[in-house]
């Protein structure tokens, strides 16, 4: 059975490396106890993703109904030959990873089967059950059975995961609208979108770094040096989209160079190693 737990968790760390570099390097530099468990949440977020996002030949709908019963199914039994359900069920019942969370989750990636005019209401709703959650199943992992941290690091670790996709929004928009018709930012229209909308939306979120960046600080030293470096890769990508003007939003996906990212994974752990963060 260890075997099986052990090659499932590895499947996790494989879809990880598959779909996000970024990710990847952060969770390599937190302390190698935590590897495998947050691969195992990675991997279970990006399935469901996938399913909503990309699988357009097939009934997604459907899809999503079995994976999410599935879930559900795996945490009961303890048990799944999913092997990223298996792999996730595994980090739930191991740290007590609350089904309040799960279900969060699953119904904001059920709001991307729906063609929604995003109010402020359904807004907030699905940036927390599609981002903060799944920061909130994280750091249930770093604090390890400490709730009185983890209740001290909700509010900074939800702000992360809200920067975190709201950047996502800006980055996407045009794959959005395009590809799926979707604009998530309320009252914003994609083919009036203007240079005061997207500073409206860069202060919001620029708010919710400057309140991360605390919880981040206050983190087990374990876990902080991956977080933080996660923080400056979106932050780095932030700041590119900071300084372009709307209509280069619309029209072209921003990213972060990979010698860019090298730099910063350098520059990160040199302040790590000189406990400047």
């Amino acid at each position: 059975m260890e075997l099986f737990k052990e090659t499932c968790l590895k499947c996790s760390k494989i879809i990880t490396e598959a779909y996000s570099t970024s990710f990847t390097l952060g969770i390599k530099t937190l302390h190698k106890k935590f590897h495998l468990p947050i691969y195992a949440i990675y991997g279970f977020v990006r399935c469901a993703d996938e399913i909503v996002d990309t699988f357009h030949e097939h009934d997604k709908r459907k899809l999503l109904e079995e994976f999410k019963k599935q879930t559900y199914d795996a945490i009961e039994s303890g048990i799944s030959l999913n092997p990223v359900l298996h792999a996730f069920q595994c980090v739930v019942n191991e740290y007590g990873i609350d089904r309040e969370y799960i279900d969060a989750f699953l119904k904001s990636m059920e709001m991307d089967l729906e063609d929604h005019a995003y109010d402020r209401s359904l807004y907030e709703e699905y940036i927390y059950g599609s981002a903060e959650v799944v920061g909130l199943m994280c750091l249930r992992v770093f604090c390890d059975g400490d709730k009185e941290q983890f209740e001290q690091l909700k509010g900074p670790a939800r702000s992360l995961g809200a920067a975190f996709q709201k950047v996502n929004f800006l980055r996407d928009m045009k794959s959005d609208f395009h590809e799926r018709g979707r604009v998530y930012f309320p009252k914003v229209d994609f083919r009036n979108f203007n240079n005061a909308s997207k500073a409206e939306i860069e202060a919001d979120i620029m708010k919710d770094f400057n309140d991360a960046y605390k919880g981040i600080m206050a983190l087990p030293r374990s876990a902080r040096m991956g977080v933080y470096l996660a923080y400056v890769y979106y932050l780095k990508l932030f700041r590119k989209i900071q300084h372009l003007p709307a209509t280069r939003i619309l029209k072209e996906r921003v990213r972060v160079p990979d010698n860019t990212k090298l730099a910063l994974l350098l520059s990160s752990y040199l302040r790590y190693r000189l406990n400047a963060i």
